[in-house]
């Protein structure tokens, strides 16, 4: 063979990937792939599945660096310019804040998963891709990191977020619903996060945060997410590709994977309550409201995805209907919340402007004016009389997406929506339908739950009171949480504008 010769692109993504692989001889599949059998799922032709981007180690790795070059080319200029005076109000950087407390360390766990697969997925084009995405997901949890380096070093609340992950009770969420895909099998845990989540749900966390992010003067944050969005297109690219894959195998396939849709649909909607928090609230200037991402996003781009997916016998995710009577009040809901247990956290909250009232009445016609407005302006009327409630307990969390019960009926937005069930003597509490579903589905899963505030009520956290809490999380008491009125990142930023202005 002439070695000279140069070899096309089908026949080079061949040869680096079903090339490289083998048959076992001396052990049987099954017990070099231990994982791939028993969640009921049949595959007859491991070789059918094919990536349509045909990317090779050796292309990923030089397209990559020079992604690199250019990324902390811009963080490296961002920071020597001061870029962080250039953000439209210093509340902008609690939305920075729970970005890195509940997203990047989803990330690293996203990329524990793929490497898992890439050891268990018998199918070499599907390890390769596997493995290739693991990579990724670590180059975006390091990217994230040292993007907001830079604000760690003005900002409070930035430097303890690995320890608040793992412990603090609001970012439970996250972390529960990569745990909980991490220890599904290998071809649930693609439906969940490379399906549910990288094709259905990603791009209303990286859009509207990043437009959001270019809309408040953070191009930094921009960068990175621009940067990662090209990784984003290959990942949804498999996720689609893999449950296309897994219904054309075999018909027996299809009811298995709706089931998981069906979960990891609702999950991933309950996790995404924190990109609801950040769109209506933290952003000093919004760029749209959650009620229209959620239209643009999901009712039409999901509305059309699962039309075309009818030809392999899915359906919409149940309880999609569910989050469409929802979304005139998720937000608002979770930011009442938030707001009351502001003490608890390791971000600031606050009540929203006059003006940004008015952008909200505006978004929200039916709904904001008739039933949080009158709230927020007795808060707000109680905060400016020395006032400011900060509820002193922590709340009830739902056993499966670990969200406080803070969430209303879907057909009565004056009564809190709650269900239970009783499983081997004990009674379990969610905030849904859907969650309560899913419990009685995989109770002996969901049973082992490691619930923050029922380990506080135990005495496992530190101590019985907020303070010895918020110690153990890592939250320092008085700089990281409490209100944005009054606190240190208020007042530097106040300081830093005013030299600034007089410097100009």
């Amino acid at each position: 063979m002439d070695m000279r010769k140069k070899v096309g692109l089908r026949d080079r993504y061949r040869l680096m990937t079903r090339g490289l692989g083998w048959e076992p001889t001396y052990q049987p599949m099954d017990k070099v792939y231990p994982y791939y059998q028993f969640e009921g799922i049949k595959i007859h032709d491991w070789e059918a599945w094919e990536d349509p981007f045909r990317l090779t180690m050796d292309a990923y790795w030089k397209y990559q660096a020079e992604k690199e070059r250019k990324l902390y080319a811009i963080i490296d200029a961002f920071s020597q310019h001061n870029g962080h005076l250039n953000i439209s109000d210093a509340r902008y950087v609690n939305a920075l804040k729970l970005f890195l407390q509940g997203i990047t360390p989803s990330e690293y766990n996203a990329a524990r998963g793929f490497n898992h697969l890439g050891r268990q997925l018998p199918g070499v084009g599907q390890r390769v891709a596997a493995q290739m995405q693991a990579i990724d997901e670590i180059r975006h949890a390091q990217t994230q990191i040292h993007t907001v380096s830079h604000y760690n070093r003005f900002f409070n609340g930035f430097h303890n977020t690995q320890k608040m992950y793992d412990r603090a009770w609001y970012l439970s969420v996250p972390k529960s619903y990569f745990e909980d895909a991490l220890t599904a099998g290998p071809f649930e845990f693609l439906t969940a996060i490379s399906f549910s989540f990288e094709y259905v749900l990603t791009n209303l966390i990286f859009m509207p945060f990043m437009s959001g992010a270019a809309y408040n003067g953070d191009m930094a944050t921009v960068t990175f997410g621009f940067s990662a969005q090209s990784d984003e297109a290959r990942h949804m690219t498999l996720g689609l590709e893999v449950i296309k894959f897994m219904a054309e195998q075999d018909p027996a396939n299809v009811p298995i994977i709706q089931k998981w849709i069906d979960k990891w649909f609702w999950r991933g909607y309950r996790l995404l309550v924190l990109v609801a928090l950040m769109m209506d609230y933290m952003l000093p200037k919004r760029v749209m409201s959650w009620s229209e991402a959620w239209e643009m996003y999901f009712e039409r781009a999901g509305g059309a995805l699962f039309e075309d997916l009818e030809r392999y016998g899915f359906r919409m995710p149940k309880y999609a209907d569910v989050s469409l009577k929802e979304k005139d009040r998720y937000s608002h809901e979770a930011w009442s919340a938030l707001y009351g247990y502001g003490a608890a956290t390791g971000l600031h909250s606050w009540m929203p402007s006059e003006s940004e009232m008015a952008w909200l009445s505006e978004k929200y016609p039916e709904s904001f004016d008739r039933l949080y407005r009158p709230r927020f302006e007795f808060w707000r009327e109680r905060q400016q009389q020395g006032k400011r409630f900060y509820n002193q307990s922590l709340p009830m969390l739902c056993q499966v997406c670990q969200v406080p019960t803070w969430f209303t009926e879907p057909d009565d937005p004056t009564e809190i929506c709650y269900r239970s069930t009783e499983y081997k003597g004990n009674r379990y509490h969610f905030c849904s339908d859907g969650c309560c579903d899913i419990f009685k589905d995989e109770p002996e899963k969901y049973v082992q739950a490691w619930l923050p505030t029922h380990q506080v009520f135990q005495g496992n956290c530190g101590g019985a009171s907020i303070p010895e809490v918020l110690d153990w999380y890592g939250v320092i008491n008085g700089r990281d949480n409490l209100d944005y009125e009054g606190s240190e990142d208020q007042r530097n930023w106040e300081k830093w504008k005013s030299a600034d202005g007089q410097a100009a």
